[in-house]
C-alpha cells in the first residue's frame, strides 16, 4: 500500500463524556463501548471504558460532571457500519445495590472537527405490575445482558422501555484518505439528530 493509492481509511476519535442530566439520581457512573461494522478495525485506543463516579455540586445544577475521556482510531475499507459508541449510566438504589440508570447510543460524528452530541437515554421497563414489584424487592432492574444492543435495531422496538435523563459527549473528528477511496462526507450532518436513531452519513462517490 503506497500513500497515493491507500486501500483502507482512517478515523480518528478523541474527546470526553462530559457530563449528564439525571434530575431524580446523584452519585453515579458510565460505561462506554464502540459498536462497528465487520470491516472495521480498531488500530489504537480503547474499544470500552469506565468512569469514576461522579455527584452533584452543591449549587442548584443538576448537572453530574465526567469529563471521562474517549480516544480510539479506526481502520476500513467501507463507511458501512460507521462506529456507534453506546454509553451506559449506572448507580444506587435505595438498598444500595447498583442498578442501570440510562443506556444511549449515537454514532461518532461523520464530518471532521469538533462536535457535541447530546444522548436521551433510557432503561428497560418490567411489563407487569408483579415483575416490577418483584424486581424491586429483590434490587434487580431490568438491564440488558449486553448493552451493544442499544446500537442495534432488530429486535430492541419489541422491548419496553422509560426515557430517563440525558448525556453529553464532545467529539474531535479526524479522517484520513477517505477522499482519496472516492468517500465524501456530507456537511450536513452537523445539524443531524442527536438520537441514536437519527440518520446516517451521506456519501457521494
Amino acid at each position: 500500500m503506497t500513500s497515493n493509492n491507500p486501500s483502507v481509511f482512517l478515523l480518528m476519535v478523541n474527546g470526553q463524556i462530559e457530563s449528564a442530566n439525571f434530575p431524580q439520581y446523584d452519585d453515579l457512573y458510565c460505561k462506554y463501548c464502540f459498536v462497528y461494522g465487520h470491516d472495521w478495525a480498531p488500530t489504537s485506543g480503547l474499544e470500552e471504558g469506565i468512569s469514576q463516579i461522579t455527584s452533584k455540586g452543591r449549587e442548584s445544577s443538576q448537572s453530574l460532571v465526567w469529563n471521562f475521556p474517549i480516544e480510539i482510531t479506526f481502520k476500513s475499507t467501507n463507511p458501512f457500519g460507521w462506529p456507534q459508541i453506546v454509553v451506559s449510566v449506572y448507580g444506587p438504589d435505595t438498598f444500595g445495590n447498583d442498578v442501570v440508570r440510562g443506556y444511549g447510543a449515537v454514532h461518532v460524528p461523520f464530518t471532521p472537527g469538533r462536535h457535541t452530541r447530546t444522548i436521551p437515554m433510557f432503561v428497560p421497563e418490567s411489563t407487569s405490575i408483579l415483575q416490577k414489584f418483584t424486581s424491586w424487592v429483590m434490587g434487580r432492574r431490568p438491564e440488558f445482558t449486553d448493552p451493544k444492543v442499544v446500537a442495534q435495531g432488530e429486535g430492541r422496538e419489541v422491548t419496553r422501555v422509560r426515557s430517563q435523563g440525558f448525556v453529553t459527549l464532545q467529539f474531535n473528528i479526524v479522517t484520513k484518505d477517505m477522499k482519496k477511496l472516492g468517500y465524501e462526507t456530507s456537511s450536513t450532518e452537523n445539524t443531524a439528530a442527536t438520537s441514536h436513531q437519527g440518520p446516517g452519513p451521506h456519501y457521494t462517490v
